[in-house]
């Protein structure tokens, strides 16, 4: 299994990016998908989250400002970020929990996609 990331860059301040992100390989099932960021100097912390049930849950910074989408039929999660501001610049990973066999769950990470907002 794999999670590949896709669409991360540079952009000035008030710019918008989408990043996405396929799960590939043999699993049966996705529970949780979505998005965590690591800032300089700072915990990985939650972005956006696309629950089982449907249910969206984002981090407080990004409430407001960024959109999460998830397509089931196509294994994807996609992030969409408006209105960047300097301290969005951060490694952005995709997060997956996989059912990869009855009664087995496993949780999945991107290679990571780096995002820089500036000035």
């Amino acid at each position: 299994v794999q999670l590949v990331e896709s669409g991360g860059g540079s952009v000035q301040t008030g710019g918008s990016l989408t990043l996405s992100c396929a799960a590939t390989g043999n699993f049966l099932t996705i529970n949780d998908m979505g998005w965590y960021r690591r800032r300089q100097g700072q915990e990985r912390e939650l972005v956006a989250v696309v629950r089982n049930g449907g249910r969206k849950d984002y981090g407080e910074p990004v409430k407001g400002r960024f959109t999460v989408f998830r397509d089931k039929e196509r294994d994807t999660v996609t992030l969409q970020m408006d209105n960047l501001q300097e301290e969005n610049t951060a490694v952005y990973y995709c997060n997956s929990d996989l059912i990869v066999q009855a009664t087995i769950e496993r949780d999945y990470w991107g290679q990571g996609t780096e995002v820089t907002v500036s000035a």
